[in-house]
Order: structure tokens, then sequence, then C-alpha cells
């Protein structure tokens, strides 16, 4: 699942109120219909309307002038992504790719308060409705922008490849196959990703700040797995399965993995500190001077909003044991699940928790084939693009490069030497429209508006005449 809308501090999760932009732009009429239509298609993994949602943006974009031939539907498994190509006429620079993902996570009316989250809904200044903050709001900024661009004449000096993928909240294979199989039709210098960036606002209006993800951390899962000889439970014995695998894990919850910085990370820290009082602040300028300084990491992972971003992190999500009620269990298992820092092996983090364990009855075996992250240098010409972008609508607010803590369909294109940035212009009210994945998810209308323009901004810059 993309934490695209969960990012590392809740400050950082959505961006807020204000510059001159015309109230009556017909393109930020024609995303408010896309971000509609596309809402209404339930784009949910237990269904097959995925494709439905590829083949209207197809027909969106070749109603926009877009040549057939550069515009591809591509079918994997039940579902399927969205491949078209604007290309220069005399390009002087490698491609750069724009990313986004069609399918939202499940939802039920019943959860919901009065809005149907399959139906586009706007009332009090918002949009609700599944994927109106994730990400359906990136495809329609997105694809409205580029429409735009196009119809006022745009000449791009490098191609400009939009890929939306249809399954990144549950396998992300449609971005594997880009990174590998597609990799011809995707060879492009860099990504950029509506599915990572965003800002937030306080309740009040002020600006709490925009972030540029520039790294994520690795997926990985574990299995701890106690077996013993069992027997019958009158005559208990003291090597029982479920008691060793208690015992690992109490040495797992009090574990804590080494501290680390990297580019991003220490570019995200360089930037909060100035801005963030009390101990927490104080603990970063602490780290900042000394990154072996664990107790300092430990005070700012122990903020909820921090926590998971000084460090690789693992946890037990589920747990499983016994085979009778009046029989000794025989075998007692855990999944770990792991959110490694960039550049860390898996194996590695495999051979720690063995470590962590210590105990022979006890197997950690690995249950993916996961690959380390990596950090993906943060350029000036985009970093420079999205700090301008943001300026341009929110002149208050920082910017901030940051590591999230979950993945993206950025990850395979990242292993692949591919470098991903996200840079959404979205925005929300902090904490009241965290809403992704929850119950009426939504969106404010002029956080979709100044969207537009954001992504109109950032091509123009990044694709266009210096």
């Amino acid at each position: 699942m993309s934490l695209r809308k969960l990012l590392p501090i809740a400050a950082l999760c959505a961006a807020g109120a204000a510059t001159a932009t015309p109230a009556d732009d017909p393109w930020h009429a024609k995303a408010r219909e896309l971000l509609e239509r596309t809402v209404n298609i339930p784009t949910v993994p237990s269904g097959t309307r995925t494709p439905e949602m590829a083949h209207y943006l197809a027909e969106q974009y070749r109603a926009a002038g877009f040549p057939d031939a550069d515009i591809r539907v591509m079918p994997y498994e039940k579902t399927a992504a969205l491949i078209v190509r604007w290309r220069a006429s005399n390009p002087t620079a490698r491609p750069i790719m724009v990313m986004a993902h069609m399918d939202v996570v499940e939802a039920k009316r019943e959860d919901w308060g009065d809005t149907d989250p399959f139906v586009f809904t706007e009332k009090d200044g918002y949009y609700y409705g599944r994927g109106t903050s994730d990400i359906k709001q990136g495809i329609a900024a997105t694809t409205a922008a580029l429409m735009k661009l196009r119809a006022g004449g745009f000449q791009p000096t490098r191609d400009i490849i939009v890929f939306y993928t249809g399954d990144e909240e549950t396998a992300s294979h449609g971005a594997e196959l880009g990174a590998t199989t597609w990799r011809e039709l995707l060879d492009v210098e860099f990504g950029l990703n509506a599915d990572g960036g965003g800002g937030g606002f306080a309740p009040d209006g002020r600006a709490l700040g925009f972030s540029l993800q520039a790294a994520e951390k690795t997926y990985a899962t574990y299995t701890f797995s106690a077996r013993n000889r069992g027997g019958h439970s009158s005559k208990p014995r003291a090597d029982n399965a479920i008691y060793a695998l208690s015992n690992a894990l109490r040495r797992l919850e009090s574990y804590r993995f080494t501290p680390s910085l990297n580019e991003t990370t220490r570019a995200y820290f360089a930037g909060r500190e100035k801005t963030e009082p009390g101990a927490l602040g104080k603990a970063m300028r602490a780290w900042l001077k000394n990154p072996k300084d664990g107790r300092a990491a430990d005070a700012i992972e122990a903020d909820e909003g921090e926590t998971g971003l000084t460090r690789t992190r693992c946890v037990a999500t589920r747990l499983a044991g016994g085979h009778a009620d009046n029989a000794l269990p025989q075998l007692a298992t855990a999944t770990v699940n792991c959110r490694i820092m960039p550049g860390v092996s898996p194996d590695a983090i495999k051979a720690e928790l063995e470590k962590i364990v210590a105990d022979r009855t006890i197997a950690v075996t690995r249950n993916d084939e996961a690959v380390s992250s990596l950090v993906s240098p943060l350029r000036p010409d985009v970093v420079g693009a999205y700090t301008d972008a943001v300026k341009a609508r929110h002149p208050d607010s920082p910017v901030f490069p940051e590591m999230s803590t979950g993945a993206s369909d950025a990850n395979p294109f990242r292993i692949a030497g591919i470098p991903i940035y996200g840079v959404d212009g979205s925005w929300g009210i902090v904490p009241d429209d965290l809403r992704a994945h929850g119950r009426d998810e939504r969106l404010p209308v002029k956080a979709l508006d100044d969207d537009v323009d954001h992504w109109v901004f950032m091509l123009g810059r990044l694709a266009g005449k210096p």
C-alpha cells in the first residue's frame, strides 16, 4: 500500500490554502470531471474495473490530441496499466515519466457516513469518495495539466511519458513490469510520482509544509517458527513452543536497530529542526550533530509522527499456534513485518533477527524476495522545480525532502536505477483530512485546482526550455 497520504510527520500530509489562479480556469473543471468519473469507477482489488478506467483515460488523451499510436492500455493479470507518450519534436534530453496508480483500497458503504465511497460527492468545499486523496486526484491533476500544456501550444524539449498502474495497493506488479518487461517503453531519465509529496495546513491556516519524497523503506516480511515435540496438556513442560515464541517476540519488542542517516533524511531533519521547538527539535539537532547518538534517535522515534525515520523497524503483525485445546503446541508462528532503511539488505536483517531471537528452536525465514530500496539523489533541477511550484501557490510553506516509511510504485524503478520523486501538489487540513484508506476520504476542492497548476508548473519547468 502506498503511504502517500500518511507522510512521516502529520505536519507534512497535505498543504494549504492560497494563491491567485483564475477561478474560471476550464482545466480545473476538466480535472474535476476526470476525478468524478474515475471515483465513480470502483477500481478495488476484488473487482475487475481498473481496465475500464484505463480505457476511459486513454480516450481522454486521444480526444485531447495525443496520437493513438502513442497511447497503450497494457493488460496484465486481472488489471491494466496505461502508457501515454508525448513526443518532443526535437528532444534535447532523455524522457521523463509521470506516475500514478488507478487502483484504490476496498471500502464498504456501511463504514462511511453520509456519502457512498464510490459515488463522487461535492459538499462543504470538499470532494468525497474513495481515491479523492489516494490518489485519483493525482491522475486527474496530471492528466488535466498535460492537456492544458498541449492545448496551449507547449513544445516539450524531451518526451513526457505517462505511466498509470493498476495494482499499487496490492502487489505493484505493474511497476515491476514497467521497470523490467516494459522498460523499453519507459526508459526515462527520472520519474515524477503523484503518489508522493503533498503538503499540509493547520486548522488555523498556518502552513505546515510540503514534502518531496526521494526515498522509501524496503518492505519485507519474515516468519518466526517455534517447533516442539508437543504432548498432553495435562503434563506441561518448560519447553513450550508458544512460550518460546512469546519470549522471542518480547526481545524483538525491546530491540532497537542502529540508527542511520541518508541524503534524504539528513536534508529532512536539517529542515525540520529549524521549525520544530522543544525537546523534539533539540533531539533532531543532537542527532544531526552526532548520528551515533542513539538516545537522540530514540527521542525522535518516540514522537508518533517521526516513528520509523531514524532506523529499520520490525513489528509482529500476525500470530498462530497450537492445534488442540488439550495438547501442548507443536508449532507456534508469528509474522514479522519490517520496514528497512534504504540500502540495507533484507538478508542482513534476517541475520540480525536470528540474533535477536537467540533460540535454536525458533527458525527465522523470509516470506518474500524483496530487494533493498535505493535513495534517489536530490537533483537540483527537480528539487528546485518542486520548491518553486509550491512557493508559487503557498509562499509561506516550508519544503522538505522526505523518506516514506511505506512502499509505492517508485520502488521497482529505484531498484532498476531510475530515480523517482514524489512531487504532488495537493494538500489538506491536518489532521482533519488525513483519511486516505479510511472513512469519508476527501480532498479540498481548491487542493485539486492547485494541484493542476502545480503540475503545469513542474512539467513546464522540467520538460520545457530553460
